[in-house]
């Protein structure tokens, strides 16, 4: 048995790790589409961080991967808004899981369920939170409204790559390996 000091180090490293991962998935891992635009995997991280890593130190890898993203890219003014949207889309995913997990103990099958659901809430947090802070804190006003489609497009495709990858892990149960 891991001891509490112990625990909290790994769970620090692993932080470090996805915080990693998600800046990674970001700037590296980024699919062309249609528009001109790209759809990045960074918001399939969030939602894994959130699975495995719990509210505290999901929402911190999640919230500070991203931002270092944006950092690196020269989107610096996007930073403290995408520390923020990211950390509570960790958070919110957290949070569905929690509230169903009894079921999905007694009927593992629904996890899959659990899991997309909370990614969906995710992403409609990462939507209107860009919305927001595009038209109150940039001054974007109604401009704001063009970013809604793409960013809807980059949130479906962390539904569906956040939402197999955490039944990936899930299935190989590598979480109870790492966290008591």
């Amino acid at each position: 048995m891991k001891s509490g000091k112990s625990n909290a180090l790994i769970k620090t490293v692993l932080t470090a790790l996805f915080a990693s991962l998600c800046c990674v998935a970001t700037m590296v891992i980024q699919i062309p589409t249609p528009t001109g635009g790209f759809l990045n995997l960074g918001d399939a991280v969030v939602v894994v961080s959130a699975f495995f890593l719990g509210p505290v130190y999901g929402a911190a890898a999640a919230g500070l991967g991203s931002a270092l993203a944006d950092i690196f890219a020269g989107y610096a003014q996007y930073a403290p808004a995408t520390f923020i949207i990211k950390a509570l889309m960790a958070l919110c995913v957290w949070l569905v899981l929690h509230i169903f997990r009894k079921i999905s103990d007694k009927k593992p099958n629904l996890f899959f369920l659990f899991t997309a659901l909370g990614a969906v809430l995710a992403e409609v947090i990462m939507v209107l939170g860009y919305l927001v802070f595009e038209a109150l804190i940039l001054g974007y006003g109604a401009g704001a409204f063009a970013s809604v489609l793409g960013n809807s497009v980059q949130g479906a495709a962390g539904i569906i790559a956040g939402t197999l990858l955490t039944e990936l892990l899930r299935r190989t149960k590598i979480k109870e390996k790492f966290l008591k």
